[in-house]
């Protein structure tokens, strides 16, 4: 399942950043609101929710949620049993928010820019917590 993580956050990562460019695009050059862009952002969530749900196994088989107390004294250990889950779920809750606040606005420069407000704050948190020493250690 470690794996299966892994690999998944590289495609989680691919089409948030799509997303985000797409709605930043979308916003600045004053673009209608398509079904393309609607599906992009709607492939977003369920991906990153997908992902989230892989992690939940992968944090409890892991038993990182057992030995928290130890892990705190260790940088790298608190990554991984606290600092990661927890900024991956706001993260994951913020796509969340965004696509269902753009499903309320009427203006397709509204809900562009309710995209890239909600998945940019996402993406970089998710940017700020990837445990990096470990990304290529699967």
């Amino acid at each position: 399942m470690l794996q299966i993580h892994s690999y998944w956050a590289y495609l989680v990562l691919l089409v948030l950043i799509l997303a985000v460019g797409n709605s930043l695009l979308g916003l600045v050059k004053k673009k209608s609101f398509t079904d393309k862009d609607l599906r992009l952002a709607l492939f977003t969530l369920i991906l990153s929710h997908f992902q989230l749900l892989i992690g939940f196994v992968v944090y409890f088989n892991q038993g990182w949620h057992k030995n928290i107390g130890a892990m705190m004294s260790d940088s790298a250990g608190r990554l991984l049993a606290l600092e990661h889950p927890l900024t991956m779920i706001i993260a994951i809750a913020l796509i969340t928010i965004g696509w269902s606040k753009h499903k309320k606005k009427t203006e397709d420069a509204a809900k562009f820019k309710t995209i890239f407000t909600f998945y940019a704050i996402a993406l970089f948190l998710i940017l700020l917590r990837i445990p990096w020493s470990n990304w290529f250690d699967f």
